[in-house]
Parts: C-alpha cells; sequence; structure tokens
C-alpha cells in the first residue's frame, strides 16, 4: 500500500509514530494520531492517554476527533486526512465516520498489532479492520495502509511484554 502514499502522507505518517513515541514516554499506550487538511498542513494532533486520563476511550484517533469536531465544520473534515500511528480499533473508525473525515491513512495493522499483543489485558484487539467499520456506513471514507508497517511496529518494540 505504500506506493498510494504521497511525500506529504510519508511525512505527516512518520509524524503520528513521533506521537506513538512521546504518548509512550508519557506512560501511555503507543498511539498516536494527526489530521492534515487537503495541502497536508497539520491541524490538531493527539495522543493515546487512556493511562494517564483513565479513560479507555482516550485513544489517539478519539482525542482527535473529539478536538476535530469541535475545531472545524463537517465540509472541512471531509477534505481533511488523519493519520494514525496504527490502525484505527473498530471505536476509533466509527468515531472517525461519525465525525466526516474523509481519509484515513495507517501504519501498523490491526492483524500486525494483534500480532505484537496477544491477549494482553490491556489491549483486547478486535480483528475488525477500520475498511470493514467504514465499509457499512452511507459515506466514503477512503483507506490506505498498511504503509510503513516496520517503522509503526518499531514503536511497540518490548511494550506489550
Amino acid at each position: 500500500m505504500t506506493s498510494d502514499l504521497t511525500p506529504a502522507d510519508v511525512s505527516c505518517l512518520r509524524a503520528a509514530m513521533d506521537l506513538a513515541r512521546r504518548s509512550r514516554h508519557r506512560g501511555n499506550h503507543p498511539f498516536g494520531a494527526l489530521l492534515a487538511d487537503a495541502a497536508g498542513v497539520v491541524v490538531a494532533e493527539a495522543e493515546n492517554t487512556v493511562v494517564s486520563e483513565h479513560d479507555v476511550t482516550g485513544h489517539a484517533e478519539t482525542n482527535l476527533v473529539r478536538i476535530a469536531s469541535r475545531r472545524f465544520d463537517p465540509a472541512y473534515l471531509r477534505s481533511c486526512t488523519l493519520y494514525s500511528s496504527t490502525e484505527p480499533c473498530a471505536m476509533c473508525a466509527g468515531a472517525i465516520y461519525w465525525c466526516g473525515i474523509g481519509r484515513v491513512v495507517y501504519g501498523l495493522s490491526e492483524a500486525g498489532l494483534l500480532e505484537l499483543t496477544g491477549s494482553h489485558e490491556e489491549n483486547p484487539t478486535m480483528s475488525l479492520p477500520c475498511r470493514d467499520v467504514f465499509a457499512h456506513g452511507q459515506g466514503p471514507v477512503t483507506v490506505v495502509g498498511p504503509a510503513l508497517e516496520d517503522e509503526a511496529r518499531s514503536v511497540h518494540d518490548g511494550f506489550w511484554n
């Protein structure tokens, strides 16, 4: 899927991975997400806050959707891309869909994450790709990923064991 990436996509995806590293450094799970406009300008970013906020819904993408839906109108969001260090889970995909963000680019796949986490109690990964969640909606969401998966996987090195 990497062939579908523009240079701006690569830059933004790597920035999302940096947010995941920052999240991990702050004691949270290693996930990060950002929102870029149609020109590739980053307009919002978020980290995972599950541990620090004691909130199981504090995934990076859900935190980003909360910020974006308060700050921007739906027409603008349809023209934006959400970049995530790891494929959005079913909850996050639902939030992205309801927010109206038009495109998602992610690094590590949900299947790749499951290989790393196994049955870890802090990340009961679902085997439900975001494409499947979006496919059941009434509006389109373009998905690119997995991309730069080895780089995205490295953010998780040693975290889940």
